[in-house]
Order: C-alpha cells, then structure tokens, then sequence
C-alpha cells in the first residue's frame, strides 16, 4: 500500500491524474509481487514463516515512522492523532487494521494446509468480490468495460496461478485451507472497500502505519504462540546475515506497496484498483522463473498478456471519462 506524494488524501476527494492512480497500483502490485522470491530467500536464511512477516511489518513502520517524522518536521505533513478522529474514522482505520493482520495469518495457516497455487486462486478472487459489494453499495458502477476487464484479468489471473499445480506432485487439498484462502480474500475485500473512502482525513502514510502496527503486533504475537517461539521471533540478531534481506523486503514489499495500494484505492476506485492489482502474481512467477529458475509455461504468458489488455482498457476508459468531464460546458450559477 508508493511514496509519490498524492493530494488524494484529503476530504476533498481530489484526485491523481488519470494515468497517476493506475500507475500506482500498478507498480505496488508489482512490488508486492517480489514477496515470493524473497520469502524464500529468508526461509533458506533460517527464518521462521511468522517470523518473517513480523519483521516484514515491523521494518515496514518503522521506515513508514521515519518518511512521517521527516514530513513534519518539514512542515509537509500534519500529524493526525486518533483523538483528533471522527468515531467513524477511528473505527474505519481500526477494521482496515484488523483486515491487514487477518490476511496475513489465513494465508499463512492455508500455505500450510494445501497446495500455495490452490490458496492463491482462492485469495485473488477477491476484485471480485470487490467488484460486487461496490456494486451492491452504490459506490461504483459495473459497466461493460469494467465487466470485460475484470473477467479478462480473473482468467488470466488463473492461467498465470494454475500453470504452477504440478500433475507429477500430489496437490494438498483441504476443505479448511481453501475457506481460509477464500477467509484472506474477504479480509482484503473488507480493507479495499473499508479504505475507498473511510478516514480519508488521515495521510496515506500515517494510515498505513496503524495498519502495519496491528500487522506487526498480530503478527509477533502468532510467531511466539503458534510459531517458532521468542527464539524465532529474535533469529535476525543471533543471524545477522538475514537483517539486510528483511530491511529491503520491509520498505519494498510492505512499506511502499502498501502506501501505494492505498493511494491507488483513494484514486481510481477499489474495483479498479482491485482489479489491476491482479498483475501481482504475473511478477511473481516471473521473478520466480528468474532468480529461482523456475519454468514459466506458455500459458502464463498468455494470462499475463489478459492481465495487461484488463489494465489497459481500465486506464482508457477512465482517460476518456476524464476528458468528458473536462469538455463539459461550465453552467453558470446564480441569476
């Protein structure tokens, strides 16, 4: 959820350039798209799964804590204190929290139970779901180029995802895994919608850095219960090699995506922003195939080519949108 500076934020619903929403998320996706690769990198290093997404948060805030602290002092940035919130905003911010914490702890528990292609198929439903409770809502308006984007980029989600089920290799599958995968898709369908337009008085980096404290919070506490234990939890400082893949994987994949996520939702919408974010598995795999020399099939080439054809007519379509208004006459008010 970038660090591009967005007049987005504020109540006034301004919002990014055409193309500045889209870029946005399009590159926040790709970010969160090198978690993959990096994740295994740590686990190799030693690290423990719950672990690794605390210190992920964790290093995430405190980057996120730095860019807020250096704002102020600049005089760029107001500092918001909750006090200073609506009920509605506190508790808006609150559930966005919450929401992040719980998709991280059901994907975790459902990587564990079944095959990680199954757990994504079942997480990246959720522009769907999206889609439909922004419809429901009244929010935004399911139109026909919508519609085509958002099936274009689903199939091509599932083509990219699928090709990596192994008919050689016996597949997990678990009634309880899949309703958590399906459980992390509602999580990130309640923050997409939560954060449309909920404490929108709140700057994107000082939202994001409540999100990442509940995030990292939940997630230390699950790493010593659930997990390896406290002498999981403190592994980075008895191995000190890992703390410069965690510092990176912290400010690129949690830190930055994260902001842009938001600002994207702020801008464009969360059904479109739900749908391009679909690009994320596309540089997944692709890295995965580079750096951890994993084949890449024919067909992913092809999702990945519908996930780009998807992006390309939300980002033309809302370009005109744009220029209607723009050539609207001005009707004068007043006698």
């Amino acid at each position: 959820m970038t660090g591009v500076s967005s007049p987005s934020v504020t109540a006034t619903h301004t919002r990014l350039p055409a193309f500045g929403g889209f870029g946005i998320v399009i590159a926040s996706a790709a970010l969160f798209g090198m978690l993959g690769p990096l994740s295994r990198f740590a686990y190799e290093a030693g690290m423990d799964p719950t672990s690794f997404v605390a210190w992920r948060a964790g290093v995430g805030l405190v980057a996120l804590a730095l860019v807020i602290a250096w704002g102020i002092r600049r005089g760029t940035m107001r500092l918001v204190r909750l006090g200073d919130l609506s009920t509605r905003d506190r508790a808006a911010l609150l559930i966005a929290g919450c929401m992040g914490f719980t998709l991280n702890l059901a994907m975790f528990i459902a990587f564990d139970r079944i095959t990680i292609a199954l757990a994504l198929l079942g997480f990246y439903t959720y522009p769907a779901m999206v889609a439909v409770v922004s419809v429901v809502l009244g929010r935004e308006r399911l139109d026909r180029i919508r519609l085509v984007a958002l099936g274009l980029a689903i199939v091509g989600m599932a083509a990219v995802v699928a090709a990596q089920l192994d008919p050689a290799a016996a597949i997990r599958f678990d009634v309880i895994g899949v309703a958590l995968a399906l459980g992390a898709a509602l999580s990130q369908t309640v923050y997409v919608v939560v954060s449309r337009d909920g404490y929108r008085s709140v700057p994107a980096e000082q939202a994001i850095f409540v999100v990442l404290v509940i995030s990292s919070i939940g997630a230390a506490v699950v790493a010593i219960v659930a997990g390896g234990g406290l002498a999981a939890l403190v592994y980075p400082f008895r191995s000190p090699s890992v703390l410069p893949l965690l510092v990176f994987t912290g400010i690129v994949t949690a830190a930055i995506p994260s902001l842009g996520f938001l600002r994207g939702i702020r801008a464009i919408g969360g059904m479109r922003a739900g749908i391009l974010m679909l690009f994320e598995p596309v540089v997944g795999v692709a890295l995965a195939a580079w750096l951890l020399g994993e084949a890449l099939a024919p067909v992913q080439a092809v999702g990945a080519a519908a996930i780009l054809i998807a992006a390309l007519l939300l980002q033309r379509s809302h370009a005109a949108a744009d220029d209607d208004v723009e050539r609207a006459p001005v009707v004068p008010v007043g006698p």
